[in-house]
């Protein structure tokens, strides 16, 4: 069994509105990431989701309860833990692996070092001819590879990402799916993904930690053992027996919520 990297003890996030009324977004929340995981935020709209990852993050501080990483609570920012937001956060004026290396240079990453990582994470992530290419010439599934071999590139403990693949046509939303399967098996880095993608949540996942309605509370962490492992095809989970199972009952779920 793999240890807990990460631990959400009782979280809870309060924001302050005009004219003194307060807004809960997250409520008494728990739970832990196993180390190299896939571990998937799921639930309805205003259910908390990116606020918890923008938490884990420490771009937002809790309200009450703690948020620790190896056992150390997260107080702000951190190199232990890299960013992939949905909107494309590419450098126009930066080739491909300069983009990657921006940031090892930021943290004085030796030139020689940072260039062989650099050339390491855009070949996992399939961009190998496009490293001097700009990202005003890619796609923007290409331009999203980009941001997440930078961001693998500075060698996180955490890659946090919140729906990623949101803005994609249908066709790349699952290849870049597939690619993130391979990415962490390939680099072994644990993940965390905001998603309301029911299907993507079920092919991603090691566990999907199902957050209620606003406010957000935990209702169900949901293990999708049906599957043998990860597979990098998404047919082939879609096929497995299980799936359509797992499919309706979360399709339940979010129906239910969504009528609260």
């Amino acid at each position: 069994m793999m240890s807990a990297l990460l631990h959400i003890q009782n979280v809870s996030k309060t924001f302050d509105l005009p004219g003194g009324q307060a807004l809960t977004a997250v409520d008494d929340v728990s739970f832990a990431v196993e180390k190299g995981s896939i571990c998937v935020l799921l639930g309805p709209s205003g259910s908390g989701k990116s606020t918890l990852l923008r938490m884990i993050a420490g771009l937002e501080t809790q309200s009450s309860g703690a948020v620790l990483l190896n056992d150390t609570p997260i107080e702000g920012p951190g190199r232990e833990r890299g960013m992939v937001f949905q909107a494309y956060s590419s450098f126009d004026w930066l080739s491909v692996g300069k983009n990657v290396e921006f940031g090892m240079k930021i943290n004085g990453v030796p030139k020689p070092e940072r260039r062989a990582r650099a050339e390491r994470f855009i070949g996992l992530v399939g961009l190998s001819k496009f490293i001097d290419a700009y990202p005003s010439r890619l796609s923007g599934g290409m331009r999203q590879r980009v941001a997440i071999a930078r961001t693998l590139a500075n060698a996180p403990d955490v890659l946090l990402m919140d729906e990623p693949f949101g803005a994609l046509d249908a066709e790349t939303r699952w290849q870049m799916q597939e690619l993130m399967i391979e990415v962490a098996e390939a680099s072994g880095t644990t993940m965390i993904i905001v998603t309301h993608d029911i299907e993507e949540a079920i092919f991603l996942a090691d566990k999907i930690v199902f957050l209620s309605s606003h406010p957000g509370r935990l209702k169900e962490e949901i293990l999708p053992t049906f599957k043998p492992g990860r597979l990098r095809n998404k047919e082939d989970v879609i096929a497995l027996p299980g799936y359509a199972e797992m499919e309706r009952k979360i399709m339940r779920m979010m129906r239910e919520e969504g009528h609260k």
